[in-house]
């Protein structure tokens, strides 16, 4: 192989280089620096940009879930539409073990892993996710299923859903080898044990 600096078939543009880079990193910092001081609100326009989610288990307190949409910015303001999501999922309190969380950009993807010690597990407070795919091995406590979205009420403060929407809510619940595709999370606090943040170029890096 040549040398990138020598070549310049093979030369390597830095300046978009540094580009690439500099937006997910821009991105993770305010995400990181927002949500653990309470400042992300709930209701705010996506990017439209996907991330992965997994851990090894996670244990809330306060579980809600109901279909719902999300709106983005450029969409809005051109259409008035919104971008459709699966479902949000709202937990009160939230213990995360082994959390990894990737997104890409391009050949660039932003790496954050957190909770590795099984004692020191991610925290998170009043939080809310817009996702298209979970999977995982869930167990419910308590669960009622197919209650009026408005009404659900086991993760207040948490946003409910529309009136006459399909909802679902339990005391606890416990998801286990957990996989997730989402747009958007935010919190009152989410405090990041352990936290790594790393940049990587190239496949094999993303969480699943």
């Amino acid at each position: 192989m040549k040398d990138s600096q020598d070549a310049t078939e093979g030369r390597t543009d830095w300046r978009r280089f540094a580009v690439a880079v500099g937006l997910p990193t821009v991105a993770a910092g305010v995400l990181v620096a927002g949500v653990a001081s309470g400042a992300v609100a709930a209701n705010f326009s996506v990017s439209g940009t996907q991330f992965k989610l997994s851990a090894d288990r996670l244990e809330g307190e306060g579980f809600t879930q109901y279909s719902g949409q999300l709106p983005t910015e450029t969409v809005q303001k051109q259409t008035g539409a919104k971008y459709l999501v699966a479902a949000k999922s709202g937990i009160k309190s939230a213990d995360i073990y082994n959390l990894c969380q990737t997104v890409a950009v391009g050949p660039v993807v932003l790496r954050i892993e957190a909770g590795k010690d099984p004692d020191r597990p991610v925290h998170a407070d009043d939080l809310l996710i817009g996702m298209s795919e979970l999977s995982g091995d869930a167990t419910f406590t308590d669960i009622a299923i197919g209650q009026d979205a408005s009404t659900l009420n086991r993760a207040d403060p948490v946003p409910r859903g529309d009136v006459g929407g399909f909802g679902q809510q339990a005391k606890h619940v416990t998801i286990e080898n957990l996989h997730q595709i989402a747009y958007s999370t935010s919190a009152s606090t989410f405090k990041l044990t352990g936290m790594s943040l790393k940049l990587h170029v190239g496949d094999g890096t993303q969480c699943f």
